[in-house]
């Protein structure tokens, strides 16, 4: 069974950091790529990072050089590090992984950044 299981989020001030990480199981993590998404309230999920298994990463423009994805395959967790985070970063944010061409979802960690 495939299961994900994010933690990390907090509320903090802008120009605050934290550290996000989603744990996993029921997969060989080292194989596959992984991604984190966001929702804010009444917005569409959006792709926030993602990282392959050999370790290439992609950012959304409005994160890049304030976000950095990473990976632990000893641990099969990957991790979101957020620095200098403003207001509008305030979403419930989702880790993501494809098995067997199906998407699996954790419940998800709330982030909530206060001006």
């Amino acid at each position: 069974q495939v299961r994900l299981v994010e933690s990390g989020g907090d509320s903090v001030q802008a120009g605050g950091s934290l550290k996000l990480s989603c744990r996993t199981s029921g997969i060989n993590f080292k194989i596959h790529e992984m991604k984190w998404y966001r929702q804010a309230p009444e917005k569409e999920r959006e792709l926030v990072a993602s990282i392959s298994s050999s370790g290439n990463t992609n950012y959304t423009d409005s994160v890049r050089g304030r976000f950095t994805i990473s990976r632990d395959n000893s641990r099969n967790t990957v991790f979101l590090q957020m620095n200098n985070l403003e207001p509008e970063d305030t979403a419930r944010y989702y880790c993501n992984v494809r098995w067997r061409a199906q998407p699996f979802w954790g419940q998800g960690t709330q982030v909530t950044v206060s001006s």
